[in-house]
């Protein structure tokens, strides 16, 4: 089973998943080790806060992506991908595998952002959204 892990660093859990541009990914399966098989580098128009819009995209390989925190903008996203979003305050990426599997993950509290998030579906663009075509 495929898990992607958004990280800043390579080596621990990025703060907030909907911005985060790199990912570890794993595979894993329960009772072994989570084994990195590849890594996945986005671009700034395909971090995952803006990835609603059902076109492909890397991440689609993934059945779980582990973050940070996270908004609802943001799980929603994943979750019409058909990947679960997890959030969780744990920092080590193979750790936060293997909680999740035990059933024990440590659960994110959702972020409080000064700014306003946006579900960005199909004919939901902030030019749409302001009156001024795309």
């Amino acid at each position: 089973m495929r898990f992607a892990v958004g990280t800043q660093d390579y080596r621990s859990i990025a703060t907030h998943g909907g911005r985060t541009r790199r990912f570890l990914v794993f595979e894993a399966e329960a009772g072994g080790e989570p084994v990195e098989v590849s890594r996945i580098e986005l671009a700034e128009d395909e971090v995952l806060h803006l990835a609603g819009d059902g076109r492909p995209h890397p991440i689609d390989a993934v059945r779980v992506v582990i973050t940070g925190s996270s908004g609802e903008g943001f799980i929603n996203h994943m979750k019409r991908r058909g990947i679960e979003p997890v959030t969780t305050l744990e920092s080590d990426p193979a750790q936060a595998i293997r909680d999740w599997f035990a059933g024990a993950v440590k659960t994110a509290p959702s972020p409080e952002h000064p700014h306003e998030h946006h579900d960005h579906g199909p004919g939901d663009t902030p030019q749409e959204r302001h009156g001024t075509p795309a």
